[in-house]
Protein backbone atom coordinates (compact mmCIF):
# COMPACT_ATOMS: atom_id res chain seq x y z
CA UNK A 1 0.00 0.00 0.00
CA UNK A 2 1.39 3.38 -0.89
CA UNK A 3 0.73 6.13 0.94
CA UNK A 4 -1.91 8.80 -0.70
CA UNK A 5 0.77 11.63 -0.87
CA UNK A 6 3.01 9.37 -2.85
CA UNK A 7 0.43 8.15 -5.10
CA UNK A 8 -0.03 12.15 -5.57
CA UNK A 9 3.05 12.85 -6.29
CA UNK A 10 3.08 10.18 -9.28
CA UNK A 11 0.00 11.54 -10.41
CA UNK A 12 1.68 15.59 -10.94
CA UNK A 13 4.55 13.83 -12.46
CA UNK A 14 2.82 11.84 -15.00
CA UNK A 15 -0.05 13.78 -15.90
CA UNK A 16 0.63 17.16 -18.05
CA UNK A 17 -2.79 18.46 -18.93
CA UNK A 18 -6.35 18.04 -18.18
CA UNK A 19 -9.26 18.52 -20.75
CA UNK A 20 -12.93 18.85 -18.63
CA UNK A 21 -15.72 17.76 -20.93
CA UNK A 22 -18.98 18.74 -20.29
CA UNK A 23 -22.37 17.61 -21.53
CA UNK A 24 -24.12 21.05 -21.96
CA UNK A 25 -28.10 21.57 -22.12
CA UNK A 26 -28.22 21.30 -25.71
CA UNK A 27 -27.01 17.94 -25.73
CA UNK A 28 -23.29 18.67 -27.15
CA UNK A 29 -20.73 17.48 -25.28
CA UNK A 30 -17.66 20.19 -25.70
CA UNK A 31 -14.38 20.68 -24.04
CA UNK A 32 -15.06 23.32 -21.23
CA UNK A 33 -11.44 23.94 -19.60
CA UNK A 34 -8.11 22.75 -20.09
CA UNK A 35 -5.86 23.08 -17.44
CA UNK A 36 -2.11 22.50 -16.63
CA UNK A 37 -1.03 20.30 -13.59
CA UNK A 38 1.80 22.45 -12.33
CA UNK A 39 3.08 20.49 -9.26
CA UNK A 40 2.53 19.36 -5.72
CA UNK A 41 2.61 22.03 -3.34
CA UNK A 42 2.81 20.25 0.69
CA UNK A 43 0.00 17.57 -0.10
CA UNK A 44 -1.87 19.01 -2.54
CA UNK A 45 -1.67 18.78 -6.67
CA UNK A 46 -2.09 22.31 -8.14
CA UNK A 47 -3.12 22.97 -11.06
CA UNK A 48 -3.73 25.97 -13.49
CA UNK A 49 -6.57 27.06 -16.12
CA UNK A 50 -5.30 27.90 -19.53
CA UNK A 51 -7.78 28.06 -21.77
CA UNK A 52 -12.23 27.95 -21.16
CA UNK A 53 -15.29 27.79 -22.67
CA UNK A 54 -17.26 31.11 -22.48
CA UNK A 55 -20.40 31.15 -23.08
CA UNK A 56 -22.09 33.68 -25.24
CA UNK A 57 -25.88 32.86 -25.83
CA UNK A 58 -28.14 30.75 -27.53
CA UNK A 59 -28.83 30.44 -31.16
CA UNK A 60 -32.40 30.31 -32.85
CA UNK A 61 -32.36 26.25 -32.90
CA UNK A 62 -31.15 26.12 -29.38
CA UNK A 63 -27.73 25.26 -29.87
CA UNK A 64 -25.17 27.21 -27.37
CA UNK A 65 -22.75 29.42 -29.02
CA UNK A 66 -19.71 30.36 -27.24
CA UNK A 67 -15.69 30.98 -27.20
CA UNK A 68 -12.59 28.83 -26.19
CA UNK A 69 -10.30 31.86 -24.65
CA UNK A 70 -7.03 31.61 -23.22
CA UNK A 71 -6.47 32.64 -19.74
CA UNK A 72 -3.33 34.62 -20.77
CA UNK A 73 -1.40 32.43 -18.63
CA UNK A 74 1.88 31.18 -19.59
CA UNK A 75 2.06 27.04 -19.70
CA UNK A 76 5.05 25.75 -17.33
CA UNK A 77 5.22 22.82 -19.83
CA UNK A 78 6.43 25.79 -23.02
CA UNK A 79 9.82 24.05 -22.78
CA UNK A 80 8.46 20.72 -23.50
CA UNK A 81 6.24 22.07 -26.18
CA UNK A 82 9.41 23.60 -27.98
CA UNK A 83 11.41 20.44 -27.56
CA UNK A 84 8.22 18.58 -29.75
CA UNK A 85 7.82 21.86 -31.95
CA UNK A 86 4.99 22.66 -30.57
CA UNK A 87 5.54 26.24 -28.68
CA UNK A 88 4.88 28.55 -31.43
CA UNK A 89 1.26 27.08 -32.47
CA UNK A 90 0.91 27.31 -28.66
CA UNK A 91 1.79 30.74 -28.34
CA UNK A 92 -0.09 31.99 -30.97
CA UNK A 93 -3.57 30.69 -28.96
CA UNK A 94 -2.15 32.21 -25.96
Amino acid sequence: NLPSKAVRTQIAAAVHLIAQVNRMRDGVRRVTHIMEVVGMEGDTITTQELFSFQFQGEAADGMLRGVFKSNGIRPYFLPRAEYYGLDRPLLEVI
